[in-house]
C-alpha cells in the first residue's frame, strides 16, 4: 500500500525513516522524518535541492498512503536526518550498486536493486563520508542546531538572487544579511542582521514595532504581531502567527501564539495554538541539566543541555496564562489548560492540567482541529484522519485518566 514503482533507470532517492525516528517523537507520529522543518524549509526540500530532483518516502506503514514511495530499478534510500550539502549529493549520486555511504559507523545511504530498505550494511561495499555533518538525532536538536542550519539555508535559498527593497519605515543593520521575498509587507520594523541573516518569506507579513534578530527565518505567509520579540535562532514555519517574546524557537508550520509570553529554545508542531499569556521555562532555578522524555525508554533521559523549553506536539493546544516547567513534552492532539503546572510529560490526546488529565476523546478532538484548520482554509483529510486515529491507538498505553 502507497508503493508506486515506476520501474525507472533513473537516480532514484528514497527518504528513509532510520532509528532517529523515534528519539523525534512526538513530532514525527504524523509525518516522515524528512518532512521535519530545521532552517528555513524541510529535510526533504533540503535533499531534493541538492539533488536536483524530486524524492519519496520510506516510511511507517500507517503514514505510507499519504507520503508513499517510489521504487525503480535502481534505488538510493538516504537518511534525510544529516543535513545536505553539495559534495555528500554528490557522493550519495556516486553510489554504485551495492555500496553504502557510511558517516560516523553509522550508514547514512544504500544504492540497491532492493525495493525495501536494507537492514543492515552486510553485503554492501562501505564507503566512508569525506566531511564532518550535522546530523538531528533527537527532538531537542531541532532548536539546538536550527541556527548553523539556517544560515546554511539562507545561503542556497539567496544565491545570486536580489531581495525586495525594505520600506523607509524600517531600520536595518547590515542590509546585506537580510533577504525579503515578493509580497512581504515588512513596517516600522527594527531588523538586526549583524548576528545571523534574516529571511522573510512570501507574502509574511511583519507588523509594526516588531524587532527582529538573526539568524531568522519567517516563512511564507506566516505573521509577527505588533510589538513581538523574536531573537535569533528562531524559525516560523509557513502559515503560523506569532507574537510576544521568542528565543531560538522552531514553529513547524500553521501554528498561532499571537499574543504576549515567553517561549525559548522551543519546538512547536503544526496546528497548534498557544494562549495569552503562556510562558514556558527554558532554564531550571538550579542550572542543572536538564532531562527529557523518551518514548524508547519510556522515562526521563538525562542531556547534557541547559535550555529546553517547550516541544509541544501537532494539533496541541493551551488555554491563556499557561505555565510550564523547563523541558515539558507534549504528545499529539493535547489539550491544556488551567492553573499551575502541569505534569513535564503529558501524553497524546490528553485533556486537563495540574489537577489531572483524562483522555481527550477522538471526535471531540477531530471537531477542535477541523475548527481550527477552517480558519486557515484547510481541512483533515480521509489521510490524517486515519493517521490520526492511529497515534490515538498506539499512544492509549501512557495515557491515565486521573
Amino acid at each position: 500500500m502507497g508503493i508506486i514503482n515506476f520501474m525507472s533507470k533513473q537516480f532514484n532517492a528514497i527518504l528513509f525513516d532510520g532509528p532517529e525516528r523515534s528519539q523525534l517523537l512526538p513530532f514525527t507520529y504524523i509525518r516522515p522524518v524528512a518532512e521535519l522543518r530545521i532552517g528555513i524549509d524541510t529535510l526533504r526540500e533540503k535533499w531534493e535541492a541538492f539533488l536536483g530532483q524530486e524524492c519519496s518516502f520510506a516510511t511507517q506503514n500507517y503514514l505510507s498512503s499519504k507520503y508513499p514511495l517510489h521504487n525503480a530499478d535502481l534505488n538510493y534510500f538516504i537518511n534525510p536526518t544529516y543535513i545536505p550539502t553539495r559534495s555528500l549529493a554528490i557522493q550519495v549520486k556516486n553510489l554504485k550498486e551495492n555500496q553504502v555511504l557510511i558517516f560516523d559507523s553509522n550508514p547514512l545511504a544504500f544504492c540497491t536493486t532492493n525495493f525495501i530498505l536494507p537492514s543492515d550494511t552486510s553485503g554492501f561495499n562501505e564507503i566512508d563520508v569525506d566531511q564532518e555533518l550535522i546530523q538531528i538525532k533527537n527532538c531537542s536538536d531541532l532548536f539546538v542546531h536550527n541556527a548553523e542550519v539556517l544560515v546554511q539555508d539562507f545561503k542556497r535559498l539567496t544565491k545570486d538572487r536580489i531581495s525586495q527593497v525594505l520600506d523607509d519605515t524600517n531600520r536595518v543593520i547590515n542590509p546585506d544579511q537580510v533577504f525579503v521575498e515578493p509580497g512581504a509587507r515588512v513596517f516600522c520594523t527594527i531588523l538586526n542582521a549583524s548576528e545571523g541573516p534574516i529571511y522573510i518569506g512570501a507574502d509574511a507579513q511583519i507588523m509594526e514595532g516588531s524587532m527582529l534578530r538573526g539568524p531568522l527565518a519567517i516563512c511564507e505567509n506566516s505573521v509577527v504581531k505588533m510589538g513581538a520579540k523574536i531573537y535569533g535562532g528562531t524559525t516560523i514555519g509557513p502559515n503560523a502567527k506569532v507574537g510576544g517574546e521568542l528565543n531560538n524557537v522552531l514553529f513547524l508550520g500553521n501554528s498561532n501564539k499571537g499574543h504576549d509570553g515567553f517561549l525559548g529554545n522551543a519546538v512547536i508542531g503544526e496546528w497548534c495554538n498557544i494562549g495569552a499569556a503562556t510562558d514556558a521555562s527554558n532554564l531550571k532555578n538550579n542550572y542543572s541539566k536538564i532531562r527529557i522524555w523518551n518514548y524508547v525508554t519510556e522515562n526521563f533521559a538525562k542531556t547534557e543541555l541547559q535550555f529546553c523549553g517547550l516541544l509541544m506536539g501537532d494539533y496541541s493546544r493551551c488555554g491563556i496564562h499557561s505555565m510550564f516547567n523547563t523541558a515539558t513534552l507534549i504528545g499529539v492532539n493535547s489539550n491544556v489548560f488551567g492553573t499551575g503546572f502541569p505534569r513535564t510529560f503529558i501524553p497524546s490526546y490528553s485533556y486537563g492540567g495540574a489537577q489531572g488529565f483524562q483522555t481527550y476523546a477522538f471526535a471531540k478532538a477531530m471537531e477542535s482541529n477541523n475548527a481550527m484548520m477552517e480558519r486557515k482554509g484547510s481541512k483533515l483529510t480521509d489521510h490524517d484522519i486515519q493517521i490520526l486515529e492511529t497515534i490515538f491507538d498506539t499512544t492509549a498505553v501512557w495515557r491515565k485518566d486521573s
